[in-house]
């Protein structure tokens, strides 16, 4: 029986589509297990040769952090990993995202040295979490410091008035719905949160004093929101040391005497994300819409420790 030309040409053109889609799916397997691996490992395959781990902290602070702070238990816990080398690339973010790492980084640095390297801004939260480390390193240019807490909450009851909107707000007591988008803030309401902005800079200052070894007073006259210049944080006090990532790697090399070939292995989840994304974009380049599925989004929830321009 004759077979019809277009139809051998369209059964071969399904089976390519079908061979290409069950390898992009083995592929997509294979490495989703790699990085089960990595993250079961946090992030290195380092082995049991003495060795320093190194994690980068860029970008906005989200709330969450338990894995970084699950990278950074776990790099403390194993005995041949010697020292931290903290990169912090960050103008801030949430207050409890802050707290948390820098409690983590405070742990992990009483038990073994932590070397932090400032990039173009570590302000606010990401100072905070840079203040446990035995020695701060920034560029001259770096901008960091802007030690302070910021609660914003938008009013819109004002537009909403101009357009003929009206929301009722039941509310079990006068400070249950302060602050409130659709309506002002009363002068009671403003009292309150401006106590609990008190309360969680006053929490941020003392952290810097503890850590930092100065004076409670001497913190406050730093602390008004200011960033410092990386040259003006080092005559401050604020910052240990000009200098690079390379600068801060040779000093902690220098004070766990390791050689100076030893190996760093990265940890946490950007060490991890950094890998996953490159190879699973070459796999998914040519799906439309698969990008989607590399972007990231953070979410901040109540105050910020932040650093804004």
């Amino acid at each position: 029986m004759d077979t019809d030309p277009d139809m051998l040409l369209h059964a071969a053109s399904l089976r390519r589509r079908l061979l290409v889609w069950r390898g992009g799916a083995v592929a997509f397997f294979v490495l989703a297990c790699i990085v089960a691996v990595l993250r079961a490992g946090g992030g290195g395959l380092a082995g049991h040769a003495p060795h320093l781990v190194h994690m980068k902290l860029e970008g906005i602070i989200p709330s969450d952090e338990h894995e970084n702070v699950e990278a950074l238990q776990k790099a403390a816990d194993d005995a041949s990993v010697r020292g931290l080398v903290l990169e912090v690339s960050s103008p801030g973010g949430a207050v409890t995202g802050g707290e948390v790492l820098h409690d983590a980084v405070a742990t992990f640095a009483r038990r073994k040295p932590v070397v932090v390297s400032m990039g173009a801004v570590a302000a606010s939260a990401g100072y905070m979490v840079s203040v446990p480390a035995a020695r701060i390193f920034a560029n001259r240019s770096t901008l960091t410091g802007s030690i302070g807490v910021i609660l914003e909450s938008p009013d819109v009851s004002g537009l909403l008035d101009r357009v003929g909107v009206h929301v009722d707000q039941l509310v079990s007591g006068p400070m249950k719905g302060q602050p409130s988008m659709v309506q002002p803030l009363s002068p009671e309401g403003r009292a309150m949160l401006q106590g609990v902005i008190a309360d969680l800079y006053g929490f941020f200052v003392n952290v810097v004093a503890q850590d930092r070894h100065m004076p409670v007073d001497r913190v406050k006259q730093l602390a008004d929101g200011r960033p410092y210049t990386g040259q003006q944080a080092v005559a401050l006090g604020l910052v240990d040391q000009i200098g690079s990532m390379a600068d801060a790697r040779k000093w902690l090399i220098g004070i766990t005497h390791l050689p100076d070939d030893v190996q760093v292995s990265d940890i946490g989840p950007t060490a991890t994300r950094i890998n996953w994304r490159r190879w699973i974009s070459g796999i998914l380049s040519g799906v439309p819409g698969a990008e989607f599925l590399l972007k990231e989004s953070t979410a901040l929830d109540g105050a910020v420790a932040i650093w804004k321009l």
